[in-house]
């Protein structure tokens, strides 16, 4: 890891560190909240001290009681510079909590209003350590230690020196099936998505920001717990699914619903997170670097819509293009 990177992050955990902390808030919009809900997970999993996910424009008008000295503000933005987040940035700060904003960009707004700034880099070559998963994973797995010590976490943290390997041997691993994906549900204009537990984040990001927002396909993203309790209603033999089949605790969540939609539906495609490469990373850590590989792989799988498709994932219709 780079050592800007190294340092950034260090300020940021030994300033959690410092404080007695009674509550944790991940706040962004999009895809950003979609990737800081997965370290959401990984925290309920592990420690006792509560956090919670928060959309960035509903965490500055509800004003969470639990607000601050004491909190722990974790913010996103891709570009740092969406304009919700950085108003939620300077409100959290102005209450008295420790803010951290992570953004590929160090001089952008988000940053500015932010006490810490945790940098990641973009499509410039480098190693996935310094890329956004192995920063944000670095990030949370840090703030793990410092609160709750343990070997576990110091072995993740290690091994995410693993994850420029696992990116490239997944994406080839995958390759074939995502584009033949692409080529037999090019003609759908709705597909639903399933996931559980941190996967689950990994479904509504693949909805809302590659389906719907960069490809213009109508889409839902369904937790597999609550299939059985409404959505599975809309089930039928032309209705198309894509079904994370996750690793780790909610596993058998997934494949009850797979069980059922592959029973009506003939469009079920799973993507089995199990199945994935994992070399280099311990059995007990496969569901923490599950959700990171699922990423790259449903990624791909937007490649091969957007390949047959013939739509771009760069267009868009509002997003930057007008006041809204």
């Amino acid at each position: 890891m780079k050592t800007e990177h190294v340092n950034q992050i260090a300020a940021a955990i030994n300033a959690v560190k410092a404080t007695e902390v009674k509550n944790v808030y991940f706040v962004a919009c999009g895809g950003s909240m979609a990737s800081l809900a997965t370290g959401d997970y990984f925290l309920n999993r592990e420690i006792e001290i509560p956090s919670r996910v928060y959309t960035s424009n509903e965490f500055v008008h509800v004003n969470p009681p639990g607000l601050g000295e004491g909190s722990v503000v974790i913010l996103r933005s891709h570009s740092g510079t969406t304009p919700e987040t950085v108003a939620a940035a300077k409100f959290a700060r102005e209450k008295g909590a420790v803010t951290i904003a992570i953004s590929m960009e160090v001089d952008s707004p988000l940053c500015q209003e932010a006490e810490y700034t945790v940098h990641y880099n973009y499509k410039d070559g480098s190693d996935a350590i310094d890329g956004e998963t192995g920063i944000y994973y670095s990030l949370i797995f840090g703030i793990l230690n410092a609160v709750s010590p343990s070997e576990k976490y110091e072995r993740v943290l290690n091994q995410l020196n693993n994850l420029e390997t696992l990116f490239e041997s997944n994406r080839k691993l995958t390759y074939d099936r995502a584009f033949q994906f692409g080529s037999e549900y090019k003609r759908d204009k709705l597909i639903y998505t399933m996931g559980s537990g941190a996967y689950y984040h990994q479904a509504y990001s693949f909805t809302s920001c590659l389906l719907m927002e960069m490809l213009w396909i109508h889409s839902n993203a369904i937790h597999t717990g609550e299939y059985f309790h409404g959505p599975f209603e809309a089930t039928d033999f032309d209705v198309p699914f894509l079904i994370i089949k996750g690793e780790g605790a909610t596993r058998p969540l997934d494949e009850r619903a797979i069980d059922f939609a592959q029973k009506f539906s003939k469009k079920v495609e799973v993507v089995d997170v199990a199945e994935l490469d994992y070399t280099g990373i311990d059995e007990d850590l496969k569901e923490y670097f599950g959700p990171a590989l699922a990423g790259v792989v449903l990624r791909q799988y937007a490649d091969g819509l957007a390949e047959h498709t013939g739509h771009p994932l760069s267009v868009r219709r509002y997003m930057w293009k007008m006041e809204y």
